[in-house]
């Protein structure tokens, strides 16, 4: 099991984040104050940035939020998506983070993704001494593979470090995470914050009835959210939450949640009333029926190995 991550002020953080990739970007000032404020009403103490985020004004925005109430807030934020996880990299990309967020200490740094060409002591030095500093007080990887991960782990322990967070994509149609990496981070006591648990929108139903957002302005979610079996899929999530009179996006949100591998979703939205659904999803039980239920919608992933007889 994960060790319960914590606020400054000693408080255990909701088992739900909230994303701010928005924020600056899609959602105006006046719209992503209203979910900031939405998801704090909800109980949310987890939010989450990146320093790439927006060109900058996500951390900006949540920055200024943020300044009064820190203390009770658990904030992360990523660096190195571009240039390598370079120590001098990871410093000038977080000191511009901590000078946005206007706070000496962050929660968690996370490594936005994995370079196999850095010096991967180098890399773990450099948070080490962060840590040591008092700059930060967890440290993430985003977008890694499983022996990606492990490589990390077994590193920092050279410097007295440990790989506190993961947050991989995982959804009902993008359950890849499954096969090594949520059983990796149930096993090393991990804490697993996944992104995207709407799959980009396609999991609200909103793209099947003719709506538009990045599955449609963006090249690369079309490509991740195109194949042929994933319409099959949200019509029959569509059908089941038509059933139940819940929201897609509440069952779809509650459908990651209810892993046994300690999940913190990470929601978001562009607006308030968009991230509602969501929000819902929190106090939002979902039986094991209706959780066979939907899972039967996707494939399942394939085991690692090949031997599997000796699964059983």
């Amino acid at each position: 099991m994960s060790r319960p991550l914590r606020t400054r002020s000693g408080q255990v953080i909701n088992r739900f984040a909230f994303g701010t990739m928005q924020f600056g970007g899609r959602a105006d000032a006046s719209q992503s104050r209203a979910m900031f404020d939405a998801a704090r009403a909800a109980g949310i103490t987890h939010f989450d940035t990146a320093y790439l985020y927006t060109d900058g004004a996500s951390e900006l925005f949540l920055g200024e939020m943020i300044a009064q109430v820190a203390e009770d807030l658990f904030i992360a934020t990523k660096v190195a998506y571009a240039g390598g996880m370079g120590a001098d990299n990871i410093r000038a990309q977080f000191d511009i983070c901590r000078q946005r967020l206007k706070q000496d200490t962050v929660d968690l740094l996370y490594l936005h993704r994995f370079d196999p060409a850095s010096d991967l002591s180098e890399t773990m030095a450099c948070l080490a001494e962060l840590k040591q500093a008092g700059h930060i007080r967890h440290v993430g990887l985003s977008n890694a593979a499983a022996w990606q991960v492990m490589k990390a782990v077994a590193v920092a322990h050279q410097f007295d470090l440990t790989i506190d967070v993961l947050q991989p994509m995982y959804n009902l149609v993008k359950r890849q995470a499954e096969v090594e990496i949520l059983p990796m981070c149930a096993d090393q006591g991990i804490a697993v914050a996944p992104y995207s648990p709407l799959g980009g929108g396609l999991l609200t139903g909103k793209y099947a009835q003719g709506g538009s957002g990045r599955l449609v302005e963006d090249a690369g979610y079309a490509t991740r959210y195109g194949l042929d079996w994933m319409p099959g899929a949200v019509k029959g999530l569509m059908q089941i939450a038509s059933e139940l009179d819940v929201s897609p996006a509440t069952l779809a949100v509650a459908w990651v949640a209810a892993h046994p591998n300690a999940v913190c979703p990470i929601i978001s939205a562009r607006t308030a009333e968009q991230l509602r659904p969501s929000l819902n999803a929190i106090d939002y039980v979902l039986s094991p029926e209706i959780h066979d239920r939907l899972s039967a919608l996707a494939p399942t992933p394939q085991p690692a190995t090949d031997r599997t007889e000796e699964l059983s």
